[in-house]
């Protein structure tokens, strides 16, 4: 007989469980602060340890490449090892970690710190949202910590380029690494004390050779995916990604024969798991089609300085943080749906703005404000999409179906920078092509059609009207292929509304026992075939 708590009926959080989650947003806030910390000490970094190209690239990009790809095995061994404890092992690999990236005195090894690094934050990640799940039992407090976890995230992104700043003023590069040494390990003592530990009672036989086909799956599609948005195009990157759709298949027909499988492909039949992750994903490639771009067009069309760029950029960060708030009081009283349709809806205004956004310095009010209005209206997608994806899984699987949804919010984060990207690059390089003044030199116009920083050098060679007549032709150019990605954008956020309205719209308002008469109640949780139990809490 299920033990689970009848709905309406469980047990509300008290004072430990807040201050719980308190210090479990101080690892989730860290891991975001590190997706964008080295940007900034990227030139000091560079003159340092003076990497290749390829490994400059490597450097900056394993961080986020290894979080995503091992997302779902963290979440996964989080259920089997326990979530506290699998948070602690990433704790401590993140302060490891942190050290070495600090302190290195080689390309290759800041490489291998980065990577340590983004296994480390995929293991906290999912630890942290599977407790808050199982601390928080209550529907409406559940929504109101998980609007706070994804506030954390959006804290992270907005203050990261702000502490970059200042640890660079004051000392060397690797310094940036090293805010999450004290940080973490003050918390992981509070953590043992205050957070209790859960984890699944009867996994079953852990399956090595899942774990193996995930990564072969996921790793080249990711792969595959950054570097076509960096590069365009090319055999070797299209050829990782068909490589990562084969062992992907591999993978779910391993999972479908398994007994206890890595990830239980039946979470799939319900329409609420599935409906979840696919408004993550969507809305995260509605999002990033223009938050990548935002910056690019401040410094390169508003003559910013990048100082002046980060300052216009924090007012969407605290757009995020708002909505985020919002969103779990809106959801009491309105279906999950709706609120989720009513943001996409909201985000089709900032949509416009950007893309009215003129090639000039009065373009920085509208871009910087629409950016803002995007992300105000992208918020619910992450704290809906991310509860219910938990919320869809029975309470033994939640890092699991944590780390399902954390995949798929950075799959789409990337899928929006690819495909977004490359229609910005096609309308770009089309209309300088189209529109190179006569007289320029072919070297000059083959360097101003590959890129805005191409033609911005090539313009400052240039002597008299012939470079600013090139530079205004590559800003024009620029601006009209961030104004398509706006209404690609658009569309991916439309497509998301449509999801949302068909697969989540039984779910009731948060907090309500059934939901409205004429519908009937969405399915219930996955269980697995163990048997019917919680999660085992362990003091």
């Amino acid at each position: 007989m299920s033990t689970n708590p009848v709905p309406g009926q469980e047990p509300r959080a008290g004072v430990r469980q807040w201050f719980g989650l308190f210090v479990l947003l101080f690892p989730v806030t860290l891991m975001t602060v590190d997706l964008g910390v080295l940007w900034l000490a990227t030139p000091a970094m560079t003159a340092d340890l003076q990497p290749s190209s390829s490994q400059l690239l490597w450097t900056t990009d394993l961080y986020g490449f290894m979080t995503c790809g091992f997302l779902l095995v963290m979440g996964t061994l989080g259920d089997r090892l326990g979530r506290r404890r699998l948070l602690v092992f990433g704790s401590l690999g993140v302060v490891a970690a942190s050290l070495l990236a600090a302190y290195s005195t080689s390309a290759e090894m800041l490489i291998v710190a980065r990577a340590v690094l983004g296994i480390a934050g995929a293991a906290v990640l999912p630890s942290t949202l599977s407790l808050i799940s199982h601390m928080f039992a209550d529907a409406r407090q559940r929504a109101t910590a998980i609007a706070m976890w994804v506030t954390a995230l959006s804290v992270g992104i907005a203050i990261g380029p702000v502490i970059g700043g200042v640890f660079l003023e004051h000392w060397w590069w690797g310094s940036v690494f090293l805010l999450a040494v004290p940080i973490m390990v003050l918390a992981i003592p509070v953590v043992l004390a205050i957070v209790p530990e859960y984890r699944d009672p009867n996994p079953g036989r852990f399956d090595l050779a899942s774990v193996v086909l995930f990564l072969l799956g996921i790793l080249p599609v990711v792969y595959g995916i950054k570097k076509f948005a960096e590069f365009g195009w090319s055999p070797t990157y299209l050829g990782a990604m068909v490589v990562g759709v084969i062992f992907s298949a591999l993978f779910v027909r391993r999972q479908r024969s398994l007994e206890a499988p890595l990830l239980d492909m039946r979470l799939f039949s319900n329409p609420v798991f599935t409906g979840a992750l696919l408004v993550l994903l969507l809305g995260m490639m509605a999002l990033n089609g223009v938050e990548y771009l935002v910056p690019q067009f401040l410094l390169v069309t508003g003559d910013l300085s990048p100082l002046e760029a980060g300052l216009w950029l924090l007012p969407s960060a605290v757009g995020l943080i708002v909505g985020s708030q919002l969103t779990p009081v809106l959801a009491r009283r309105v279906r999950p749906a709706y609120v989720i349709a009513g943001g996409t809806v909201i985000t089709l205004a900032g949509f416009w703005l950007t893309a009215a956004a003129k090639p000039d310095e009065s373009g920085v009010v509208p871009a910087a404000i629409g950016l803002t209005v995007v992300m105000f209206g992208v918020a619910p997608i992450s704290v809906l999409g991310t509860s219910l994806a938990v919320g869809a899984a029975a309470p033994e699987k939640a890092g699991a179906a944590a780390g399902a949804g954390q995949t798929a919010y950075d799959l789409g984060l990337a899928l929006g920078i690819a495909v977004t990207g490359s229609v910005a690059v096609a309308v770009y390089r089309g209309d300088v092509a189209d529109s190179v003044p006569a007289g320029i030199p072919a070297e000059s116009a083959e360097a101003a059609r590959d890129t805005i920083g191409g033609a911005t050098a090539a313009a400052e060679d240039l002597p008299g009207a012939a470079g600013d007549e090139l530079l205004a032709v590559a800003k024009d150019a620029f601006s009209a292929g961030f104004h398509t990605t706006a209404w690609v954008s658009a569309g991916f956020a439309l497509v998301t509304t449509l999801i949302a309205l068909t697969l989540l719209r039984r779910i009731p308002a948060i907090g309500k026992e059934t939901p409205a008469p004429e519908e009937e109640a969405a399915p219930a949780p996955v269980t697995t075939g163990h048997a019917d139990h919680e999660a085992t809490p362990v003091a």
